[in-house]
């Protein structure tokens, strides 16, 4: 198939979901109620767009089903390329195979996705809304990203691990292996509730087995379907997920054509750079074969652009790794998020840093601290997750120090220094909707032993629970103090590079000291002890010089007025002796002599930091297996983060954990490890000591809570929770129970006794459905109590010939203009025989033995689908 051979559809250019399906190598949309549904025999296109703080974000992705053809995935990628064209070059391309798709892709079905065997060309159609001749088992897997697969119908296919849903129809039965997590349930009782609500109209019942003993009349059901069940079931299967170390493998390859063979070189390995992608080349990313990356230079040549997907397969097979491994093309400056994590630094032109300024490439300027207005912090969550703000810093202070593995408590006088052969513990109490809130910071200094860093976070687990386990933990490592722990002190924290606060000290203080001060007012003020010699001086910051006779002040020529003015507040906590301010170049020889001689220091302007704003992103995290997995929840809300989960939240400057009430106490106990390993493994080489915050549910603080849209502090009080989902599934007590009569097929109704199987709407309407249940393939639930088990014959109508109608009221009708009671699935079984004979040619019988996807289509021929 050449370029010139497909025409691109009109594309209509929208933000949120579009998706298109490969029809005779054509592009044909899908029915928006069939989203989330992918047949296996076909290939799909979906385009994706959304709003972004830059403009926009478009995804482009296609894929392939297991049993598509090779044609159909040819067209496939030959229109994303061409769509990519189209749409400016701007999407990033993925390319998806069924069953292992992208966290991206996942993320926009968020009830699951369901894959249905066959395919359009077989006469499958996606949208058949209330089509009641269905007999199908679904495997659903998953707890963020849910995918429930048609399986054979049989015991067989069934593990003690995973949910299963029994589709029969106007009754669904959602089968729960002992060993699912609340997640999964809940997860599979959406996925039944979105196939109710969007394929059968709300019309359909749906039964819930938790445990087999509670439930003998839905498992009768299921026993009719599947047969008797012999043996145990087999135990879950784990899913073969890529663990963190495998990820963090990452490798850069330079990719280019040399006498017409493919030449592909290794030019790099964590952590990577982002100078090493040159504007005129293509080249390929390896994740540890967990996922291939294409970056297309902006100056490379159209036939290099337009190779990038077979270049990627290609090299997926030269490497020997699965066919089903993800690729994503990425265009130079269009880089998605997760691209941009893979580099240690990553920063674009014109990237707007802080509340305002611009870094530009290549430009030295003074690095001017913002003032920004604490007030604004409740108003906007949005603004104090951004400036590491948990509130104003008005709240109260307590502080004590590791001493003989023992909390002590500290002065209050010198509340703010800290020593780095110390550990000490900070509880921090704010006032938030009229309660009280904690924040406990762990601050490890440099030098304290390990018995000691210890002994510090047992002593925080301790505390935490005096205040009822409510308060928000955080680990500071010495150095990386975030932005609220240095607004708590007001100006006046002091870090010395070693010894300790205890009465008792093991080594005298040095007789001359010199700290490094930064910072323009109380919110963002920190001195910092550095090596008491000239090479330390830096002229763009305030440096107090404290001698045993009296204590300088020297102030660099790039300091500002605010931060001299700073400086002397801290001057008063190092020094008691006269204070004596010097300016950079007129510094009394008294002066060099203490520093031990002039010596070079740093005299040019700071280079403005070259901050990126990385976007946040969210994991789940397990080390259930033994190996530490992460599963990513793209475009997430408050609704991803579950009881039962421990979940991660980068933001690059912090790392949070949040702690679900229900958690596995095991992942709850590994939470802060997990985070070390995360930090660890990160293919950017991240600093290990980046601050990491544990949050529980219920007590989120708002600088977590501002990474969220719309955030809903009363969700946990009154989200649903799992039970509460299933008992509001309606009314049960007059709800008819499809019971099977062995013998003859037959489905009697009679009253529930339990509460297991539940309808959608009220009761009295559920009772009036009267159900069949057939082995065949052409099953069906109608309005009849009848079957004949001998034959493929129509269901049978209802007696004395009620229910015929003439062919003009149920050809061409919608749903609304048939008779009440006439089944729309089922339109030609209220034909009379001579009016079925003359329209299709032949005898119910003989229609009811042809194949089901010849019967639809001949229904379709004649308006009666």
């Amino acid at each position: 198939m050449t370029d010139g051979d497909v025409n691109l559809p009109s594309i209509e250019r929208k933000l949120g979901l579009q998706i298109w399906g490969i029809e005779n190598m054509k592009m044909v949309p899908v029915p928006e109620k069939a989203y989330g549904t992918f047949f296996e025999g076909d290939c799909y296109i979906i385009l994706h767009a959304k709003r972004t703080s830059r403009g926009s974000a478009v995804d482009l992705h296609y894929w392939i089903g297991r049993d598509s053809s090779q044609d159909e995935q040819g067209a496939a990628a030959m229109y994303v390329t061409q769509l990519d064209t189209a749409l400016g070059g701007s999407p990033v391309q993925h390319r998806e195979v069924q069953g292992h798709e992208s966290e991206t892709f996942q993320s926009y079905f968020r009830n699951g996705i369901i894959y249905k065997k066959g395919g359009v060309a077989s006469g499958f159609k996606h949208v058949e809304t209330n089509m009641y001749n269905i007999k199908r088992l679904l495997h659903v897997k998953g707890k963020k990203h849910v995918s429930a697969t048609e399986v054979a119908l049989s015991w067989d296919s069934f593990n003690k691990g995973d949910v299963f849903l029994l589709d029969l129809g106007k009754v669904l039965i959602q089968w729960n292996g002992p060993s699912c997590s609340i997640a999964e349930k809940s997860r599979g009782l959406a996925l039944a509730r979105s196939i109710r609500d969007s394929e059968r109209g709300g019309r359909a019942q749906i039964g819930i087995i938790d445990n087999e003993r509670d439930s003998p009349d839905l498992m009768q059901i299921m026993r009719m379907v599947l047969g008797e069940r012999r043996g145990e079931l087999r135990d879950a299967v784990p899913d073969t997920k890529a663990d963190e170390l495998q990820k963090a493998n990452v490798r850069l390859y330079h990719v280019y054509e040399k006498d017409n063979d493919l030449v592909v070189q290794e030019i790099a390995t964590r952590p990577l750079t982002q100078d090493l992608l040159q504007h005129e080349d293509c080249y390929i990313l390896d994740q540890g074969g967990f996922k291939i990356y294409v970056w297309r230079g902006k100056a490379s040549s159209p036939e290099e652009k337009k190779a990038a997907f077979a270049r990627a397969v290609g090299f997926i097979q030269a490497k020997g790794y699965p066919s089903s491994t993800n690729v994503e093309v990425i265009n130079d400056g269009a880089e998605s998020a997760m691209f941009k994590q893979l580099f240690q630094r990553w920063t674009e032109k014109n990237e707007t840093q802080g509340l305002g300024k611009v870094y530009t490439t290549g430009k030295i300027a003074k690095v001017e601290q913002v003032k920004f207005d604490t007030t604004q912090l409740h108003a906007r969550p949005e603004l104090a997750a951004e400036q590491r703000m948990v509130d104003d810093a008005s709240g109260e202070i307590e502080v004590w120090r590791i001493e003989d593995l023992q909390m002590q408590p500290v002065n209050p006088r010198t509340y703010g220094q800290f020593y780095g052969g110390d550990c000490y513990l900070v509880l921090y109490t704010y006032q938030r909707s009229g309660r009280p809130h904690y924040v406990l910071y762990m601050w490890q200094g440099r030098h304290a032993s390990v018995d000691e860093i210890t002994a510090c976070a047992l002593n925080a687990i301790e505390l935490d629970k005096k205040y009822g386990d409510e308060a928000v933990q955080v680990r500071v490592t010495m150095g990386k103090e975030p932005r609220h722990f240095l607004a708590i002190f007001k100006g006046k924290l002091v870090i010395y590079e070693g010894g300790t606060s205890r009465a008792q000290k093991s080594t005298p203080e040095p007789a001359i000291r010199l700290f490094q001060v930064r910072g323009t007012d109380e919110v963002n003020t920190k001195a910092t002890e550095v090596p008491a010699r000239a090479s330390s001086l830096n002229s763009n910051d305030v440096f107090l010089l404290a001698t045993s006779q009296v204590c300088y002040l020297w102030c660099g020529k790039g300091c500002s007025g605010d931060e001299r003015e700073m400086a002397k507040m801290v001057a008063d906590i190092v020094s008691r002796r006269d204070k004596h301010t010097i300016l950079e170049g007129q510094e009394p020889a008294e002066f060099w002599e203490a520093l031990g001689g002039k010596a070079p220091y740093a005299s040019e302007k700071r280079f403005q930091d070259q901050v990126t704003h990385y976007q946040p992103r969210l994991f789940e995290c397990s080390n259930q297996t033994g190996r530490f997995i992460m599963t990513e929840v793209v475009g997430f809300c408050q609704e991803d983060l579950d009881e039962d989960d421990v979940m991660l939240l980068d933001t690059w400057e912090e790392i949070f954990l949040w702690v679900g009430k229900a958690s596995n106490a095991q992942e709850r106990n590994e939470a802060i490890a997990s985070a070390k390993e995360y930090l660890k493994t990160h293919p950017a080489g991240r600093d290990l000591a980046t601050p990491i915050i544990l949050v529980k549910q219920g007590y989120e603080p708002l600088n977590f809570t501002g990474w969220f849209n719309a955030w809903d502090p009363y969700k946990w009080s009154d989200g649903k929770s799992y039970e509460e989902m299933k008992n509001s599934l309606g009314d049960v007590s007059a709800i008819s129970e499809i019971k099977v009569d062995l013998n003859n097929l037959s489905l009697n109704k009679r009253t529930l006794s339990t509460t297991s199987l539940a309808g959608s709407g009220p009761a009295s309407a559920s009772s009036e459905y009267k159900s069949h249940l057939s082995h065949s393939d052409s099953n069906s639930y109608s309005n009849s109590s009848n079957y004949n088990s001998n034959s493929h014959s129509s269901p049978a109508l209802v007696p004395n010939g009620e229910g015929i109608y003439s062919r003009e009221v149920l050809m061409h009708r919608t749903v609304d203009e048939l008779p009440e009671g006439v089944d729309p699935t089922k339109k030609e079984c209220y034909l009379s025989d001579a009016d079925f004979h003359d329209i299709f040619g032949k005898s119910k019988d003989e229609f009811y033995q042809m194949p089901k996807w010849k019967q639809q289509n001949e229904k379709k021929q004649f308006g009666l689908f």
